[in-house]
């Protein structure tokens, strides 16, 4: 089909008329003059198109590219990595018309100042010839009158002096010393060139040839001489994996608390997870007293219809992709603890009442020590369990507390666990008498309890009908005193790390209680709008702490900046259907690590505005200690204790 062409039109004069006079102008009129004007027509070609006015205006427009025309688009080259064949996205567009090899020698270096003086010498031997023919001829013109007197003396003088000029040009001048340049004036000499892209020059070959090895191997005894070398390998591994996340840990800061006055965030750290954990709930939480970076996870279960197996992990922050220790349980880990001045030593409690002691020294995955129905273990789940300080005899012994009532001392004689019943736990007012006539107490569950920093025979323990006991354990029948704390079970108890007289407790009835041990009306009271699944101190200041809902947030109060509501309320699991469980403080860095009720740790940073201290004034040292911090709550309390006296 050719090519549309538009439509031109071409003029062509069909007849010329003959000129005649008019007789009555008398002026000449060309002939057939209105046959001209009338006689136009238009002229096409055969192969011309019939093409409409819209179309005749149809602008058509090309688009000009650095592209070339002629690369190729589609080049492809075979991935020996991976087995087929991939496209290459980088074609080079560049086209050379025009290219010369030369040589440039600068002025200024010896080879360019050898040739300047061998061209001069020549040069100038030429034009010195030229010279003294000339003189020759102006001397001979001037002194023609004069030949009979001079006769042959005109020529002497002549080639003397050409003699002269060829010796002056023959003389090597020196040259001309360089003027050195300002190297302290930095002034711009640059200019714009363009410069040839640079060019990837790329070749295949066969592949090398590859062949298939399988083998069997025995474990034997020398695998245990690299496990060492294995572990630091693993850890160099994933600390190039999480680096990011190990700069966040250590130097990041979040900017913008500064323009919160009394706001904080946490920032997600790291993730722990084990496969083999997947479906239990993260029951326990505990950081080692002597490695800072190691932690404690006890799995389980807090359904009591879907009760199955226990784990126990350590996690460290040098590794978060795997646990550095796995114990395995036929029943259900509820809590832990490890052992201050022997770190290697771990503490469980099962869900069917048992208690068992894990040596991390020693490889294999059974309990050291563990209870048994001979030995006095617990009928119902154990919630909590503390390591205390060695007896009398340098004895190892820890204490536990069950839904059965019963707070058992056990201590390790040898190589056998002995119990013995410091206290039962009844509920007051509950006595009624059987048709024997003997007297039936109900028994309180016990669920939580932490023992006093500094008078070691005092203990809290809070129980499932919201009442906390102030136990001694010198007292086996009574109780110190007894606090009406919460309308449910109460989850967490939880001593003041600076101040003697202050506690805290948390209960599935939404709030959070702090407590002076010394009034039966709590001092604060907050509700978080869920069930409070645990409650934390933080270990750098006296009113700071923390605790996790079932919603899936962590709220975090600092009782020094405002005494009515956390200065953080955030979210931190993925989904809104996971339940957080447990919080804890890390006695040296500024993070956190929360579980859920899926098997995952989280840890968290805690920005500045959570960690605040006190400025500095002018001309004034800022005071930092126990002291300061028990002031800094005692402050607080006797304002509360002023109103309350007030009303």
């Amino acid at each position: 089909m050719p090519p549309k062409q538009p439509l031109r039109r071409q003029s062509v004069s069909v007849g010329r008329g003959t000129r005649k006079r008019d007789e009555d102008s008398g002026t000449e009129v060309a002939e057939g003059a209105d046959e001209w004007a009338q006689s136009k027509a238009t002229v096409r070609p055969p192969d011309q198109l019939e093409l409409t006015d819209a179309e005749l205006k149809e602008e058509f427009t090309r688009i000009l590219t650095a592209n070339n025309p002629h690369a190729p688009q589609n080049i492809v080259r075979y991935s020996f990595k991976e087995g087929t064949y991939k496209l290459i996205g980088f074609v080079d567009q560049l086209a050379v018309h025009f290219s010369q090899v030369g040589n440039l020698i600068p002025k200024d270096s010896d080879e360019g100042r050898r040739q300047r003086y061998r061209d001069k010498l020549v040069t100038g031997s030429e034009e010195s010839a030229k010279l003294v023919i000339s003189e020759a001829e102006v001397v001979e013109e001037e002194d023609e009158p004069k030949e009979a007197e001079a006769g042959s003396q005109t020529d002497v003088p002549a080639a003397e002096a050409a003699e002269k000029v060829a010796e002056e040009l023959m003389t090597p001048k020196q040259p001309k010393e360089r003027k050195l340049t300002n190297k302290f004036n930095f002034s711009e000499r640059a200019s714009q060139t363009f410069n040839n892209p640079l060019r990837d020059r790329e070749c295949q070959m066969e592949p090398p040839p590859r062949t298939n090895f399988s083998a069997t191997a025995n474990q034997s005894d020398d695998i245990t001489k690299v496990t060492q070398a294995a572990k630091i390998v693993e850890r160099m591994v994933n600390q190039n994996t999480y680096d990011d996340v190990a700069q966040d840990f250590k130097y990041y800061e979040d900017a913008a608390d500064e323009y919160r006055d009394q706001e904080g965030t946490l920032l997600p750290l790291w993730k722990f997870q084990n496969d083999k954990a997947k479906r239990l709930a993260v029951t326990a939480l505990c950081w080692n007293p002597k490695y800072n970076d190691l932690f404690a996870v006890g799995h389980g279960s807090y359904d009591f219809m879907k009760q199955s197996r226990g784990m126990l992990l350590l996690y460290s922050m040098k590794n978060p992709s795997f646990p550095e220790y796995i114990f395995s349980s036929e029943s259900g880990i509820m809590c832990l603890d490890m052992h201050v001045d022997h770190p290697y030593l771990v503490v469980v409690g099962h869900y069917d009442g048992n208690v068992a002691i894990y040596n991390l020294k020693k490889p294999h995955s059974q309990p050291s020590f563990r209870s048994s129905a001979k030995s006095g273990k617990h009928t119902d789940p154990v919630w909590q369990v503390k390591w205390q300080k060695d007896d009398m005899d340098n004895n190892l012994n820890f204490f536990s507390v069950s839904s059965d009532g019963r707070i058992v001392s056990w201590t390790l004689v040898k190589s056998e666990l002995v119990h013995t019943d410091v206290i039962k736990l009844k509920v007051e007012g509950s006595t009624t008498e059987s048709l024997e006539g003997l007297q039936l107490h109900t028994v309180g569950c016990g669920t939580a309890f932490d023992f006093h920093k500094e008078i070691d025979y005092m203990f809290l323990v809070g129980t499932e009908e919201g009442k906390i006991y102030k136990c001694s354990k010198s007292y086996s029948s009574q109780f110190l005193d007894t606090y009406d704390a919460h309308n449910m079970a109460v989850d967490a108890v939880s001593w003041n790390p600076y101040h003697t007289k202050v506690f805290m407790s948390c209960s599935s009835d939404w709030t959070v209680k702090i407590w002076d041990h010394t009034i039966k009306t709590p001092m604060f009271i907050y509700d978080l709008n869920s069930a409070v699944g645990d409650v934390a101190w933080a270990p750098y200041s006296s009113t700071v702490f923390a605790a996790v809902t079932t919603n899936g947030k962590t709220h975090v109060f600092d009782l020094s900046i405002n005494k009515y509501e956390a200065i953080c309320n955030q979210p931190v699991v993925a989904k809104k259907k996971n339940k957080i469980t447990h919080v804890q403080f890390n006695p040296i860095h500024p993070i956190i690590i929360v579980g859920d009720d899926r098997g995952h740790v989280t840890c968290l940073k805690l920005s500045p505005n959570l960690r605040k201290m006190p400025k500095e004034k002018k001309g004034q040292e800022v005071q930092k200690g126990p002291a300061v911090e028990i002031a800094k709550l005692d402050k607080l309390l006797n304002l509360v204790r002023e109103v309350k006296t007030k009303i």
